[in-house]
Formats: C-alpha cells, structure tokens, sequence
C-alpha cells in the first residue's frame, strides 16, 4: 500500500502557508516556469518556500500531511507542478480553490484502491505542464469507478464537510443534499428516503427503502437509520435511484454509503475535538470525538479507533409535569479498525461498530397549546443499540481484484408512546423491535482506464427480526400480537461495460436472487388470534433485476447518461388489529436521463440536472389499523416524477456557491383496502383504483442555497466560514383523513465559522438561524390522532468548539 493509500484526514488544524492573496491577484506567478530548488525536509518547510517563490497560497487541512517528510525537489516547472509533486510524495492531492490559492487534502482513494505511480521531477531546464487533477472515485459503483465514468446521479459529500462543527449525524447528510428526506421521530428512530420513494412513517417489519451501508456492508435490513456519528470519515456517497443489480433488496429510492478513512501504518497521531452548545428555550448540550492512529508493526499492522460522544439539550415542555427540556438525547458510541497488510497485494482487516442512543422522551408538541409544550403525564423515552462487526479480505490476481466482506449486525430499538384514552388509565404502549442479520458479500472486478470492465459477485443474508408489542399500564400489562419474519437470500450478480466508441460507455448488468422468507405470530393470546397462534408462514421466491446505461462523454468534464434500474424488497408478516396476515413484495423501475459539468471542489462552475420517472408496483407502506396501532399492507401502485439540480460557481477569490433543487410529483392508485372489512361487511371485488394522491413523507420541493469562504488571515493560520439555508416544502404524513395532516413548508439554516492554526482551530456557529418551529413530523404518538401535533425543529442553536491535533 503506498502512501497516498495511508493518508487519512484527521480532522485538525487547517494550516494556511504562502502569500496574501491581495498581494498576488496582480500576479498569477503560478503559471509561470519557475526554477524550483527545495532542499529535503517537512512539507510545511517546503510549501512555505514554495508560496514565496510562486505567488500562491496553500492551504494543508491535515496536519500530518503538514509535517510529513518529503524528499527534495529541483528542477524547472509551474509552481502548480511543484506543489502537485509535493502534494503526491506526502500521501495527498491538491485542490484548486482558484488560479492562485490550492489546498493539499489526504488522497481520496479507496484502502484497497492501487496507488498511481508517483510523477517524477521535470529534468532541469526542462519545463513540464501541470497533470490533470485526479478524479474522485466512486466505491460504490463496486468497480471503483471514476465519477466521470459513472452513469446515474452519485453524490460525494466529504468526510471534512460533514464534521466541520463538531460530531453529528445523518441530519448533517440531509441537511447538505436536497435528494435525501427523513422523518424526525429522533435519533435513532427515523426512516430516510431518497427520490421520493417513501413508505410510511412508522417502524414496522417493512424493510427500508434506503440501502445504508459502512464499507461494503449493510447497516440493516428493516430498522430504522442507526444514525452513526459522521466522525473519522473520507465520505459518503449517495447513489439515487435504485440500485437493485449490484445491491439488491432494499435499495429502492437508492444507498448511502459511509467510506471511512484508511488506518495509516506508518504514523503514530490523531486527533481531539470538543464543543459546548445552548439552544434557545432548551437545555445546553455538548459533543465530543477522537481519533487514534496507532502502527503496532510499521507498514504491517495498525489500529485505528474513533469515538464519539453527544448530548443533545431538550427544549420540550411537559407543565402537567412541572418539567421542562424533557428531550435530552444522549449518544456515545465508536468504531476501532485493525488493518493488516499480508503482503503480495492482499490485506485483511477487522471493523468494530458500536452505538448507544438514550432519549429521556419524545420531541414532538401539541399543535394547539404554547409553543414547544406537549400536556401529557407520561414519559415517552425511546433508546437503540446497535452492534456490528466485520472481516474483510482483499487483494489481486495478476488483474483481477478481489474482496470478500462478512458481518454480524445486532439491532434494537425500544419505543414508549403515550396510550392513555380520555378519562382513562395513564397507559404506555410499548414496543420493541430486534434485528439480527448475518451477511456476506465476495466480488471479483477487472477495471479498465477508459471505463471498461466487468464485475461478478455473490452474497448471503440471514435477516432475523422480531417485533413486540404490549400495553403497560399502573396495574398490569397486556400483550399484543408481534410477529417475528426471517429473510435468507443468496444471490448473484454482474455488470459489465464496454467502449463502443471513445466517447459512448455501454453497461449492462443482472441480479438474480432466491429467497426464502419465514414468519409466525408470537406473544398474542390464544384466544385474538384462533387457529393462528404459533402458526408459522413459509414461502419461496426468485427475483431478477436488470440494469442498462449509456455514458456519453461531451467536452472535457462533462457528460450526458441514459440509465434503467429496478429494484425490490421481499414480503413479510404484520399485525393488523390482533391478526396476523401477509403483505406482498414489491417492485420499482426507473429510467433517468441526466447531464453533469464539472466538479463542484474543483472547477470554477459546475451543474447537474437529472430527470427521473419511477414505477412502484404493490407499495408496501405503514398505517394505523382500528387499535391506532402502526401496521403494513399492500396499498396499490405509484408513480414517481423527480427533477433534480445543483450547480455551484467560484465568482471570486475563496468563494463558493452552491445552490441546489429537488421536485417531486407523485401519485397512489390504491387497488386493495388498507384495513380488513368488519365481519359481515361485504367487500368491493370490482377491482376500480381509488387516486389515493401523493406518496407522504416527500416535500413537493425542497431547495437549498450554501455558501463556503476560505481564506488566509495570516501565514500559518486560515478562515473557513460555511453557511446554508434549506427550504422543505409541503408534505403529507400519510394515507388516509387520519393521517393526512400537512407537514413541511419551513426554513432551516445554519452558519459555521473556524479560524485554524498548525495543529489548533476553534470553531463557533449556530443553527435555526431564524429559530423557525415548522413541523417537520406531524405525528408523535398514533393513539392522539384527533389532536394536533406537530414536531418542532430545534430552537436556535449556538455552538462554540475547539479542535486539536497530534
């Protein structure tokens, strides 16, 4: 593994070299053949001498890269050239911001990704133009793909990004893209979609609609988002549409994929940040993270570990209680990651993922009484713990690559609503939801330069979940009917893509899947449930996804695809008011066409447009049945219209726009009853769709504007200020007059603001600008269904954070 495979982003510092830029704007010295002559040492000896002798002014985000060692260099060349040599020997690449001020960032390649070879110095006297800057590559594509050799929308948000201002988690995600929604049940609790592609609200036995995955294992199978800290990582990517051919059930609206950063074997650092929040109205809060890098045998064997630490003020109000800010969450967790280098091109390493997530109560408020209160007696605390390992090997035959991923998921999540019925009891309804999934995933690809390649692979899942439900009140407990469903799917698949010109890439590909699928009945009495009780379900079934696409390549940098796609999730068992019954699986497919210029963190302007038609035949979605209990069916077909934008332009020097927007239209014919007719109720055998209207959960527009400012105060310390505003438009909770309440329609924004030195930076920022309450999930608890709730964003928030390195 070379260097540029170790390098790894720590998060600390940012430390800014060279001249200032009011100095230089006159002078564009970087374009110039420059007789370069930097004697051997640390590359912030060498990028300081650089600045001075090229004009240029150089930012270095890591501050191991800053005081890494790098052998001298002599010769005549750009100053551009010198940095990009110097960037290359240190382990990382170079950013232009604009013509005179770069940012050497760790190299964005893949652990397992083979390093390119190292360029060597232009001879003397002998001038050199300045190489292409590389191109990101997609792991997701499973082939590692450059982005330009991708077809269909895929979206890189960097590890640097998201945790500037401190741990968080997936709200940082959608915060950034328009193409990603949740619900907002809390940490934890909260279903993503993306595309428009949406169930339902609730957590049942569905399985989700978002594939999650850390590495090249999923996170889960129907849980909710386990929401990990965005802490210690190169990126995440986003993939729309469905993925269904190279990731199969489950990935319907598209995936999202963690790529953490690569355990460095060859230096001893890390790093420390930690931050003090106060949310107007709530309780104060504060997160903190760390990063070790520790080499037991040099170039061998590492360790690498993060941790994480989070307590989010509540800002909730109970005055039945007497109490105030009652929806505090508390979230620790962390991950710990043991490469070893085999040798030969191969190399294995073990993952440890470990979260635990701890809210005092709910944070949704009545919709009629004073701001931010709820009137309720009861507590509704909720907590998730989630568990995974890994093993991962990998490696090549001559050009053939090859890895094979094994994990071990445990999932539970444990729910407490407020039951109590007018002039009753005080009653909780409780529920538990336990996943257990064991999976595999062993792949071989061949890669070409131009695009071309093939790819075949083979995985098995064994999916276990099991849900629980009871009535807890002062004098007894009642159990409900659960179900428990088992998932084991093997199946194989391949792509393959071929040049039919030097500018049209043709791909192809094929899932098959077999799976078996298992349910029962558990903890219901007898008496609810005759002749069913321990009954057990048992079926087959074969599932073949095909996928096409055309990347046709236009001037340098951009480019127009054409894409097919289907995807699927398996059937199950669910309640339904005491009875067991089973919901059918169901299908989509998407054809898109889009049209991409540019990257956005290198290029002065870069777009994206991408239009998107969906088909979702026997849609498997929540609703609450006559016990205003949450359950799942089959509701009919849909149709899914989506339009998506986003552009970013460098108008001047250190600045950058990004704006962005996502439009949805969608419809539901609904061809079978949402809950079983009463005994001796006839049923509607005509078969006449009924227009059910929109999909909930996904604004009809959501638009978002964000600006970045970078700059140099002085020579060794540097301002980046990030700033957003997000708009979310209107949507529906759900099906039916009970929940069809509107929710969205509301502004959210944030600003971020750090002053870096070598190995120090602090940070100051604060979110809900406006301190807009919107609703961003109308429904807390299903058993208030006549009364008015609505979940408030947070109050606005002011942060203050320090971050240091070592």
């Amino acid at each position: 593994m070379g260097d540029g495979q170790r390098s790894v982003k720590q998060g600390a510092a940012a430390v800014v070299i060279g001249l200032p830029v009011a100095m230089i704007a006159a002078a564009p010295a970087s374009a110039q053949t420059l007789s370069i002559d930097l004697h051997a040492g640390r590359v912030s000896e060498q990028v300081t001498a650089l600045g001075r002798i090229g004009g240029i002014s150089v930012v270095v985000t890591d501050a191991r890269l800053w005081s890494r060692s790098v052998p001298a260099l002599h010769g005549r060349m750009t100053a551009v050239t010198a940095l990009r040599l110097i960037a290359t020997r240190c382990g990382g690449e170079v950013e232009a911001i604009d013509s005179v001020l770069f940012r050497i960032v760790p190299r964005r390649a893949p652990a397992h990704h083979p390093a390119p070879p190292r360029p060597r110095p232009t001879p003397a006297e002998t001038p050199s133009p300045a190489p292409p800057a590389p191109d990101i590559i997609v792991i997701g594509s499973k082939r590692d793909l450059p982005f330009g050799q991708t077809a269909g929308q895929v979206v890189r948000v960097s590890g640097q990004d998201l945790d500037f201002g401190g741990a968080g988690g997936t709200e940082r995600l959608t915060s950034r893209l328009t193409t990603v929604a949740s619900t907002y049940l809390g940490a934890g609790r909260n279903k993503l979609f993306i595309r428009g592609i949406a169930d339902s609200s609730f957590t049942g036995p569905t399985q989700a609609t978002v594939g999650q995955y850390f590495g090249d294992l999923r996170l889960g199978y129907n849980a909710p988002d386990p929401d990990l800290r965005l802490a210690d990582l190169a990126a995440v990517e986003v993939l729309a549409g469905p993925q269904g051919t190279l990731y199969g059930a489950g990935s319907l609206g598209g995936l999202i994929r963690l790529v953490p950063n690569a355990v460095e074997l060859d230096r001893t650092g890390g790093s420390v940040a930690v931050g003090a929040s106060a949310t107007t109205y709530g309780a104060p809060g504060f997160d903190a993270q760390g990063v070790v890098n520790l080499p037991i045998v040099t170039d061998r064997l590492g360790i690498r570990l993060v941790a994480t630490a989070v307590e989010d003020g509540g800002y909730i109000d109970k005055p039945l209680l007497g109490r105030n800010d009652v929806n505090t969450t508390r979230i620790a967790g962390g991950r710990g990651t043991l490469h070893w280098k085999l040798g030969d091109g191969w190399s294995a390493e073990l993952i440890g993922i470990g979260q635990r997530i701890r809210g005092a109560d709910s944070q949704y408020a009545d919709r009629d009484a004073p701001p931010l209160t709820r009137e309720t007696r009861l507590v509704e605390g909720f907590g998730t713990d989630f568990r995974q390992g890994q093993f991962v090997l990998g490696g090549r035959i001559g050009d053939v690559r090859l890895r094979s991923s094994t994990g071990i998921t445990a999932h539970d999540l444990r729910e407490r609503y407020d039951a109590t019925m007018v002039g009753g009891d005080p009653t909780i309804f409780f529920q538990a939801n336990r996943t257990r999934m064991v999976a595999n995933e062993t792949r071989a690809w061949v890669t070409h330069r131009d695009g071309s390649g093939w790819l075949l692979g083979m995985s098995y899942t064994d999916n276990r979940t099991r849900l629980s439900r009871a009535f807890l009140s002062s004098t007894e407990r009642t159990p409900l009917a659960g179900v428990s469903n088992t998932l084991r799917e093997i199946t194989g698949y391949g792509e393959g893509s071929v040049r039919a010109t030097s500018a049209i890439l043709l791909t192809g590909g094929l899932r098959v899947s077999r799976s078996m699928l298992t349910g029962a009945a558990e903890n219901a009495p007898v008496q609810a449930l005759p002749g069913l009780f321990d009954t057990v379900a048992t079926r087959h079934e074969w599932s073949v996804l095909p996928s096409a696409s055309v990347l046709l390549d236009l001037q340098p940098g951009a480019a127009m695809f054409l894409r097919y796609q289907q995807g699927f999730r398996p059937g199950g068992l669910a309640v339904d008011d005491q009875y067991v019954r089973r919901f059918d699986s169901d299908h989509v497919a998407t054809i898109e066409a889009g049209y991409r210029l540019g990257r956005a963190t290198r290029d002065p302007f870069a777009f994206s447009l991408t239009v998107a038609h969906t088909d979702w035949r026997d849609i498997q979605a929540d609703f609450l049945d006559g016990g205003s209990l949450p359950s799942t069916t089959n509701i009919g077909d849909g149709d899914i219209w989506t339009v998506e934008a986003a552009g970013s332009i460098r108008p001047v020097t250190g600045w950058r726009i990004e704006a962005s927007i996502s439009l949805n239209d969608s419809s539901i014919n609904e061809r079978k009853p949402i809950v079983p007719p009463l005994k001796g109720t006839p049923t509607d055998t005509t078969g006449v769709a009924t227009r059910l209207g929109p999909i909930p959960n996904v604004a009809n527009v959501t638009a978002r504007l964000g600006m970045v400012y970078e700059a140099a105060l002085t020579d060794r310390a540097q301002l980046k200020v990030d700033g957003w505003a997000r708009y979310v438009g209107l949507s529906r909770l759900g099906l039916g007059p009970v929940l069809g309440e509107d929710q969205g329609n509301f502004i959210d924004s944030a600003v971020s603001a750090r002053i870096g030195w070598e190995r120090f930076g602090v940070t100051a920022g604060v979110s809900n600008i406006l301190d807009v309450q919107g609703n961003r999930f109308a429904l807390g608890t299903p058993f208030f269904t006549g009364k008015g709730q609505i979940t408030p964003l947070r109050p606005r928030t002011f942060r203050i954070g320090l971050d240091a390195a070592f």
